[in-house]
């Protein structure tokens, strides 16, 4: 018989599956969408400016994703990286920095969207529209999720540690020469990235930037 841990933790997979699968392909759809704008049509050619789902998981990331949402304090997975050829852009440093900010100003954008959710489903059971029922429950607890996770998504990806977001907005305000010696580390980014997550120093930084985002963001919905 599974564990009371393992059970909670199948449950929170669940509820946090769509809006966090949701939130990860918004994200790298906004990176490709924001470039093609700019003059690369990379992801438009591939197929990847799409929701579609199998356009962008990564079964590695996924099952990532799915362990550490069961059995770690944290969770973390990704979605396949939308390709992005700068050398199309007319300002390609400049370029970089925006398509690098639209990943997490989407997921902020999914939150608000969760949170316009649960305002509505709310809003309906005030009206009597909606009764108490398990599937709205699991609607309402999905969408709380979801505020929450993609706001994490967005601040997590702006930290400015190679390969995330954040150090290529960094480094587009760089000068090059040192702009390129920054993204050198990269080699060693995600044991840096897995370090600061184990050792909760993430955690200590992170936590109050999306706690007080949410806030905003359900403020801003009405809740």
């Amino acid at each position: 018989m599974m564990s009371k841990d393992i059970l909670d933790g199948l449950r929170m997979f669940g509820l946090a599956l769509v809006p966090a699968l949701f939130g990860i392909i918004c994200h790298e759809v906004a990176h490709g969408w924001i470039a093609y704008k700019l003059g690369d049509p990379t992801a438009k050619y591939l197929g990847r400016l799409t929701l579609n789902p199998i356009k962008h998981i990564d079964p590695v990331g996924l099952g990532v994703f799915a362990v550490t949402a069961l059995f770690m304090p944290f969770a973390i997975g990704w979605a396949k990286p939308v390709p992005v050829q700068s050398r199309y852009f007319k300002h390609p440093r400049e370029g970089m920095v925006f398509v690098s900010l639209a990943g997490p100003v989407a997921n902020l954008l999914v939150a608000f969207l969760c949170a316009l959710v649960l305002k509505l489903t709310y809003n309906l059971e005030d009206s009597g529209l909606l009764t108490a029922s398990l599937p709205l429950e699991i609607i309402q607890s999905s969408a709380k999720i979801g505020i929450g996770i993609n706001c994490a998504l967005a601040w997590f990806n702006l930290m400015p540690i190679p390969p995330l977001d954040g150090s290529h907005i960094v480094s587009g305000l760089l000068p090059a020469s040192v702009a390129d010696q920054f993204q050198s580390i990269g080699r060693y980014g995600m044991i840096i990235i897995v370090l600061l997550l184990s050792t909760g120093f993430f955690g200590r930084i992170i936590v109050p930037l999306i706690r007080q985002t949410a806030k905003i963001i359900t403020t801003l919905a009405g809740l």
